[in-house]
């Protein structure tokens, strides 16, 4: 089963130094049939002014992950961590039993960058945040695999049977992505557009995939994210 969520129909946000489209469920919008997608929460695609940001605020039992588009995302937290990330890197954070949180943008352009949410296993683990720089070559015409459960084999583990991949896919290239019976994935079309299984995905889309092997094919260079995970 594919699903497309078209960009236009996303909610969204504009409160000046922040625009946000928002996948599911988020703050002002509210979508009981559009909650969250198996253990995945939250993704909002934000857009952030430079000098401005979320300031201290709390967060708990959430498996949180930050994808950077374009610019810088600086975190400080109640662990004593504070890092800068850009382009294709990620932030990732444990809130566990309670944590403290800021991100900024301290750069000089624009900040767009991705707020993933998953649900934990279970509540009240050690909170617990890191960082990784990959390389963006990694991502070239092949899947990175940045994040996994704590059994995986990715650089980022988090508490949740679920995996993140990330992949800039030049123009007129192909590639495939399994989706095991029993298992489902959420893609984001962060940049271009491609034709998945025939169906056409431009910059900020989404796609719902349940148990269906999908075919991607570029139809301009195309920067894609997949949450894949167990299917509820």
């Amino acid at each position: 089963m594919l699903k497309k969520i078209e960009s236009s129909k996303m909610g969204s946000s504009d409160i000046g130094w922040l625009k946000s489209k928002f996948h599911f469920s988020f703050a002002e919008y509210y979508n009981p049939d559009n909650i969250q997608f198996g253990v995945l929460r939250v993704i909002n695609d934000d857009l952030v002014e430079v000098k401005k940001g979320f300031g201290v605020h709390p967060h708990r039992d959430m498996e949180i992950i930050s994808y950077v588009v374009n610019g810088e995302l600086t975190h400080g937290d109640s662990m004593g961590n504070n890092n800068t990330v850009t382009r294709g890197q990620v932030q990732y954070m444990s809130a566990g039993t309670g944590v403290l949180h800021s991100e900024y943008n301290l750069g000089e352009e624009t900040l767009r960058f991705l707020q993933i949410w998953i649900l934990p296993v279970r509540n009240g683990l050690e909170p617990n945040y890191g960082d990784y720089r990959f390389n963006w070559e990694d991502r070239k015409n092949n899947w990175l695999h940045m994040v996994s459960g704590l059994n995986g084999n990715a650089p980022i583990k988090i508490n949740q049977d679920a995996n993140i991949f990330s992949l800039e896919l030049d123009k007129g290239n192909e590639i495939t992505f399994p989706v095991k019976e029993g298992r489902q994935a959420y893609l984001v079309q962060i940049e271009g557009t491609s034709v998945i299984n025939d169906i056409e995905l431009s910059d900020r889309d989404g796609m719902e995939i349940v148990e269906e092997d999908i075919q991607i094919k570029a139809v301009e260079t195309s920067h894609i994210l997949i949450i894949e995970m167990k299917k509820e």
